[in-house]
């Protein structure tokens, strides 16, 4: 969730590059910060809320945070029942509208599929977007034991392939900032719970040019990424892809797919 109020120039922004381009402070709208502060202020777990719970998870005052839910619920972005107020469908558009004009997903949609069609399992493209990675392409198998993130889904970039990839190709002091300020979760047995430990796995991703995680966010699921490099070289995404573990061993899974990831990012080099 970011603040209502304007970040320091030095603050890193949490963008694929963790860096930030400096505005002038008469450029800096405070309404537009203030109401997207309140629309990120709602989550899983904070899904209905009054208007001093979301006064303090967006830093405003109670007085604030109603006058701008009680805007945003007059412009279809939220609702109420007079005490509590939530979210409404109409937010959805706001993902959508990246969704639809991004020039990303639309270039790689064809190559997930192919992804699939290749090795029957479910094959995505994500972003990094402070301490999560988000989803922004998807192509999934027609099979009941199909897994993986659905389109636009989050989820912490430490406990996701495509997040380690994203994470381990940025700049050295990149990654000790996003380390610094990175709250560890565990949500397995199996989870990096330590900064140590996750250091030592971002430095093994970066030699080996790919990664294959086991079970760190969910039992039973196992994933496997390769970066998503432009013209330029640089990394701008992360292609994946997810697969229940069964009866095949890491080492087998990361044979049978990542010779299909690789070519992938090849192929689309020259296209994002």
């Amino acid at each position: 969730m970011r603040p209502a109020t304007r970040p320091p120039h030095d603050q890193p922004a949490g963008a694929a590059d963790l860096q930030t381009n400096a505005m002038d402070d008469k450029d800096w709208i405070a309404g537009a910060a203030k109401a997207l502060a309140i629309i990120e202020a709602f989550d899983e777990e904070h899904a209905r809320m009054t208007p001093t719970m979301v006064a303090a998870r967006a830093g405003l005052s109670r007085t604030a945070a109603r006058r701008y839910l009680l805007t945003l619920r007059e412009l279809g972005y939220v609702d109420t029942d007079g005490k509590l107020f939530w979210l409404a469908p109409r937010v959805l558009r706001l993902g959508q509208s990246y969704l639809d004009s991004a020039r990303l997903p639309r270039t790689v949609q064809p190559f997930l599929q192919r992804i699939t069609a290749t090795v029957q399992e479910t094959a995505l493209v994500a972003i990094l977007d402070e301490h999560d990675v988000v989803y922004v392409a998807r192509n999934g198998v027609n099979r009941a034991m199909a897994v993986g993130f659905v389109l636009g889904s989050r989820a912490p970039a430490p406990l996701s392939s495509a997040g380690l990839v994203l994470l381990a190709f940025q700049a050295p002091e990149s990654i000790d900032q996003w380390l610094a300020s990175y709250p560890i979760k565990v949500f397995t047995p199996h989870t990096y719970s330590t900064i140590e430990r996750l250091r030592e796995v971002l430095g093994e991703v970066r030699r080996n040019g790919y990664v294959v995680t086991d079970q760190q966010l969910e039992l039973g699921v196992r994933g496997v990424a390769v970066p998503l490099r432009d013209r330029h070289g640089s990394v701008v995404a992360a292609i994946s892809v997810s697969m229940p573990i069964g009866q095949e061993s890491a080492n087998a899974a990361l044979h049978r797919v990542l010779p299909t990831l690789q070519e992938t990012a090849s192929l689309l080099r020259n296209l994002v």
